[in-house]
């Protein structure tokens, strides 16, 4: 059995530039991700639902991995919905076929077959400035603080599309990010990243900012692509009723973790 860690949603997401690349920066949750597990069986069988026959031999092709046996793939949120389920799964589908080699490769494989990917075959996603396009770190980044985050998926699924690059410019937002080491800091700036793609993405409606206020949270993210939405604060702070004030707002699945250097 193994667990791929997935994320929830992104700090920042958007073009580099107005002509740059997408690039984002995850909100890791060890919480979610993919579950696996293999046994001996005849041939190449798939369980879970996560992936096709075809892309999982694409992806151990791609590996030079040809292994034989039984793979089961356990999302442990709902497809769609920004939470890396996508990566994951080609992740932990590589792993229990055996591969042990460097994450960069492992992330040019998952580009070459999905045509997007997200960094979650690295040990800190969040300290990297991800081209998710290009399956390459542009830019290493300082730690975030430790945080604490409510949250829930609010809308339908909206799966990746990796020909996408509808984004607003967060160059500005990410060379302030650089250089801030607070909490709120990175809250704020996580707030204007997803303000700006709902404003010009859609879609309308979003409860995001104003449960943030009611809260008292110090900021909010969203997944840029997908349901994923979460609400900031300091480690201890989350107020008792939050959790019931975003169901009762149209969130589901609703989870609260922790994260960030101490």
């Amino acid at each position: 059995m193994i667990h791929v860690p997935g994320h929830f949603g992104e700090f920042l997401q958007g073009r580099m530039g107005p002509s740059g690349p997408v690039a984002l920066i995850s909100v890791p949750c060890p919480a979610l991700g993919v579950r696996g597990q293999s046994a001996p069986r005849a041939g190449l069988n798939l369980h879970g639902g996560l992936l096709t026959p075809v892309l999982a031999r694409q992806m151990l092709a791609r590996l030079n991995l040809r292994p034989r046996g039984y793979f089961a793939l356990h999302p442990l949120a709902e497809p769609g919905c920004g939470t890396g389920v996508s990566t994951a799964s080609l992740v932990a589908l590589a792993l229990l076929a055996g591969w042990r080699g460097h994450p960069q490769d492992l992330a040019a494989a998952c580009i070459d077959v999905e045509g997007a990917s997200d960094p979650l075959m690295f040990v800190r996603p969040e300290r990297m400035l991800w081209a998710s396009r290009q399956g390459r770190c542009l830019a290493s980044l300082p730690p975030v603080p430790c945080f604490e985050m409510i949250g829930g998926l609010w809308g339908a699924p909206r799966r990746t599309i990796a020909t996408d690059s509808d984004f607003p410019d967060i160059a500005d937002l990410v060379q302030v990010w650089s250089g801030t080491s607070d909490l709120a800091g990175f809250a704020t700036l996580a707030s204007e990243s997803a303000a700006r793609t709902l404003a010009l993405r859609g879609p309308s409606g979003d409860p995001t900012a104003e449960l943030a206020r009611r809260a008292g949270a110090l900021g909010y993210c969203i997944a840029h692509t997908g349901a994923a939405r979460g609400l900031i604060f300091a480690p201890g702070c989350v107020p008792a009723g939050a959790a019931q004030m975003l169901r009762d707002a149209g969130l589901r699945g609703v989870i609260q973790f922790r994260g960030g250097s101490a």
